[in-house]
């Protein structure tokens, strides 16, 4: 019996590689960056909002818990857009692209921010190492 075009995602082949079914390549400039490089951007991106956040409150201060997240909100949506990602990523030679190509515009910063704030949709990854922020943004953070 002749193989049918599959109808459900439950009906696709696996990939051979992250990044296969969205036409990445396996390795090197524009394939998906692996969970090493974005734990590492992530964990710089956390540390610059915190010393900013110091800046303007002491940290023993209420204040500072809402002041971090704020100030990393305002860091991812304010480069994103403007230098291809955040500082994290540039530093590790990634940026966020969407998947429609061309610039990513103002809004896909936002929703994506908004989503890993929420912190469990970036726990949530597809067999394309994409977290379910990027999915809803219609982003994928990629090898520069």
């Amino acid at each position: 019996m002749p193989q049918s075009t599959p109808r459900t995602s439950g009906d696709l082949e696996p990939s051979r590689w992250p990044g296969e079914r969205l036409g990445l390549p396996d390795h090197g400039t524009g394939s998906v960056a692996r969970a090493g490089r974005r734990i590492a951007a992530l964990l710089i991106d956390w540390a610059s909002a915190m010393l900013i956040a110091l800046l303007f409150t002491p940290y023993e201060s209420a204040a500072y818990t809402w002041v971090t997240p704020l100030v990393f909100a305002v860091l991812q949506v304010a480069f994103i857009p403007t230098i291809g990602g955040s500082i994290g990523h540039r530093l590790l030679g990634m940026h966020v692209v969407p998947l429609t190509g061309g610039w990513v515009g103002p809004w896909r910063p936002v929703v994506r921010t908004v989503l890993l704030l929420l912190v469990v949709p970036a726990l949530v990854w597809d067999s394309d190492q994409r977290g379910f922020h990027d999915k809803l943004a219609g982003t994928v953070l990629i090898r520069a």
